[in-house]
């Protein structure tokens, strides 16, 4: 059995949640080896503990099972989101269980409006289908179904997929009008009678007996295959980062961090070696670095490599191979040692040397001091024309690629042909199905001009040279985005309105678009991925927050392993 998730998230987050969420424990505990996890909760709440107890796994200390307490849930939800995923996958590796129940936060005295919104965004972040508990207590069968579909709104909005109500608190009268009142509702719903649920250790036997009651009146097996309907396959951009350290932790790769005296650079250092994501040599002096790792308060640095541009027994092997490579420019010992003495320099012959898989610069450095070495000396990959630059744009429900947004002025028909298979490849290679759309003003002949028929012969091109990648051109963005406007703009195109592999036709309208984008959706941004090269070598922006390198760095290192 494949591991299967079930989120219980409610307005109200009492009693009633309680019921179902001990109920369900026992019940699923009974079909499957199940864990409990707790995205948010304070580990004084005593449901947690209890919750473990009736689980198949009783004797689990209940820490492991917390992601985020309250208090610093809501004061920076981005990062709790990161760390509760975080947290869920080291449960999973410590219990390897065959389902997990997702128990949302507790109610509080204090009012949140964007507690319940962060409860649904972990779901869709876990992709695990999310169960409502709605009280009815004080409400009538119409206002309990106008706060289930107040619910639902905000849950789908996050991303996450609703698969069935829990109406609580229900009195015996009320049961047969609420289930009148949803007997036309798309989605199942079970009524469950209000029942006292009490925290203390010593009422176990009460509890039982709250469970027996909640399994007599709940078909479990109705609520497994409507958790399995739901199936959420959204990747949200916190997932995909997610899925991007695992995969990079997998199979370690060695980056070199040329730019080893920047802060942000020995942030994301200490956090990727703290996890033990990747290996890393960092460029600089050790003793400089760590005093200043210790400075900002890191305690993991010294788990890197450090590499002293000074040290003779690198610099000799690494000046001879500068010459061998740069033969054919006349290159002698002394410039070699004078190009040496740039960083980025450095740092990408430590990858040709083979001591590192891949390199990351660019914090202080321009684009051009990143991509010139990496041209110079990696070169690129056989076949390859060209090097492009990609970004793979993290929306809240899937990842696209945007190219070319870093490299290419004005790129020929061949060189837009070939930044198209590149980008596909890319997409692919962090498990995005690619289907590609070459951008223009005009869609499939409806506006003329020596710009549309650049695009019409690029795209000719790409299925030329890939005739098995799905790819559509010319096309306007926003046929090539969305559905409604495809089926009028280019109706009966397979691609149009599916595009996830969006090719600009310059530089000038790439930058633009990924900037405008990102900023204007608050899509995250990731790269740009460097495509092309013989050796994963990528560019930072000089305003990359430790988060973007942390990115860029796990990205490198799954370059590397393909």
């Amino acid at each position: 059995m494949s591991l299967a998730s079930i989120t219980i998230i409610s307005p109200e987050a009492a009693n009633g949640r309680n019921v179902v969420a001990y109920g369900l424990t026992r019940a699923l505990s009974a079909k499957a080896k199940t864990a409990v996890f707790r995205p948010i909760a304070c580990r004084k709440h005593p449901l947690t503990p209890e919750l473990v107890a009736a689980s198949s796994f009783p004797d689990m200390d209940p820490e492991i099972c917390r992601g985020k307490c309250p208090g610093q849930a809501t004061e920076d939800p981005m990062q709790t989101r990161a760390d509760v995923l975080n947290a869920y996958d080291e449960l999973v590796e410590a219990t390897h269980p065959e389902r997990v129940l997702v128990v949302g936060s507790d109610a509080s005295k204090l009012f949140d409006p964007g507690l319940f919104a962060l409860n649904a965004q972990i779901a869709a972040d876990l992709r695990s289908p999310v169960m409502l508990a709605v009280c009815t207590i004080g409400r009538e069968p119409g206002q309990v179904m106008k706060t289930v579909a107040a619910c639902r709104r905000t849950i789908e909005a996050q991303g996450a997929v609703l698969a069935g109500v829990f109406i609580t608190g229900c009195q015996p009268e009320q049961k047969a009008p609420l289930t009148e009142a949803f007997q036309e509702y798309d989605l199942p719903t079970w009524t469950v009678s209000k029942m006292d649920f009490d925290t203390d250790p010593s009422a176990d036997q009460a509890r039982q007996a709250t469970s027996q009651t909640f399994q007599q009146e709940v078909d479990v097996d109705q609520v497994l295959k409507a958790a399995e309907a739901a199936s959420p396959k959204a990747t949200t951009p916190v997932a995909f980062q997610n899925d991007l350290l695992a995969k990079a932790k997998a199979d370690k790769k060695t980056i070199v961090l040329p730019e080893g005296g920047e802060d942000r650079i020995i942030k994301a250092a200490d956090y990727l070696l703290e996890r033990d994501i990747v290996d890393l040599i960092i460029v600089g002096d050790k003793d400089s670095i760590l005093a200043r790792g210790k400075e900002l308060g890191l305690n993991n640095l010294g788990k890197a490599s450090f590499q002293p541009m000074d040290d003779e027994q690198v610099l000799v092997p690494m000046v001879d191979r500068l010459c061998q490579l740069r033969a054919k420019k006349g290159m002698t010992p002394e410039q070699a040692r004078k190009q040496l003495a740039d960083p980025s320099y450095f740092g990408t012959m430590l990858v040709v040397l083979g001591k590192a898989d891949g390199l990351v610069s660019g914090s202080i450095n321009s684009t051009a001091n990143t991509v010139r070495p990496a041209l110079q000396v990696i070169k690129t990959k056989p076949g390859a024309s060209l090097v492009s630059g990609a970004f793979l744009m993290c929306f809240p429900d899937h990842v696209a690629v945007f190219a070319d947004c870093a490299i290419n002025l004005n790129p020929s028909s061949e060189q837009l042909a070939d930044i198209a298979i590149q980008s596909a490849q890319t997409a692919r290679s962090f498990g995005v199905d690619a289907r590609v759309g070459m951008l223009s003003y005009s869609t499939l002949g409806s506006g003329k001009g020596p710009d549309v028929d650049l695009v019409e012969e690029a795209t000719r091109l790409a299925k030329e040279k890939a005739p098995d990648l799905p790819i559509v051109g010319p096309i306007q963005f926003d046929a090539a985005w969305s559905p409604t406007v495809a089926a009028t703009k280019a109706k009966g195109d397979p691609v149009a309105g599916k595009v996830n592999v969006f090719v600009f036709p310059s530089l000038s309208a790439g930058n633009i678009g990924y900037k405008a984008v990102q900023r204007t959706s608050g899509a995250l941004a990731i790269g740009p991925v460097l495509q092309g090269l013989n050796k994963p070598v990528n560019d930072l922006s000089r305003g990359a927050l430790v988060a973007d390198i942390i990115n860029t760095v796990a990205l490198t290192a799954v370059e590397a392993q393909d």
